[in-house]
């Protein structure tokens, strides 16, 4: 289990650059490729994990933003 906070690269994506998750303040943070980012809050370490596990970033990342409040930055 994650607890610290950590960044997850994509090297294979061409749509999601990296996510940083902080398990203190459940936030997570997803970089997509072209320097877009979005801060998702309330997102249990599952769903990190899951995004991290996942065969395609981007849709594991659509997902997640169409399940959690998130800001854009």
């Amino acid at each position: 289990m994650t607890t610290v906070k950590e960044t997850f690269t994509f090297p294979r994506s061409s749509n999601v650059e990296s996510a940083t998750y902080d398990p203190q303040d459940e936030t997570l943070e997803i970089v997509f490729i072209g320097g877009r980012s979005y801060s998702y809050s309330g997102v249990p370490v599952q769903e990190y994990e899951r995004l991290c596990r996942s065969p395609s970033a981007g849709k594991a990342a659509r997902r997640i933003g169409n399940i959690y409040l998130y800001e854009a930055g």
